[in-house]
């Protein structure tokens, strides 16, 4: 269902869970949503091992990353997520680092009231996704809008 004006809450950062060694690209992360019965890509945003970010849905579109919360959020995965033995790692390169960063800035400018997160912080939520305390990692790197 397309909304033209979204009321966004949240900055859901989420990991693809593939291992380090693999490359899973956008449009294999596409075909897999697809292959789940997703109408097109659950994440707004994915961003690749070079640090590309590839736009899936719109952000006038409700997501599929976060059940229960994707009516009033945006969702960004980046590539990766696991070590090479497939264990949570966070495996997130310079490059993705750096372009979620300006991509987290961006998003803050038009959502200046949207809490950034990673889908484990949601409530009732088990998961190891996306593999890093984004929180920390906010202080960490001293991000401000």
């Amino acid at each position: 269902m397309t909304q033209k004006h979204r009321s966004i809450s949240l900055i859901v950062i989420h990991c693809s869970a593939t291992r380090v060694t693999q490359d899973f690209t956008f449009e294999q992360l596409e075909a897999c949503h697809l292959a789940r019965g997703f109408k097109s890509i659950g994440y707004h945003y994915y961003i690749t091992k070079d640090g590309v970010v590839y736009p899936g849905r719109p952000e006038s579109e409700v997501g599929a990353h976060a059940r229960h919360y994707n009516a009033h959020s945006i969702g960004i995965c980046y590539e990766g997520g696991l070590d090479k033995n497939g264990k949570p790692a966070d495996t997130r390169t310079p490059a993705q680092n750096q372009s979620l960063y300006s991509l987290l800035e961006s998003l803050c400018l038009s959502y200046p009231d949207a809490e950034i997160l990673g889908h484990r912080d949601l409530p009732n939520v088990h998961k190891d996704c996306p593999s890093f305390d984004v929180k920390r990692w906010l202080k960490l790197v001293d991000f401000h809008i």
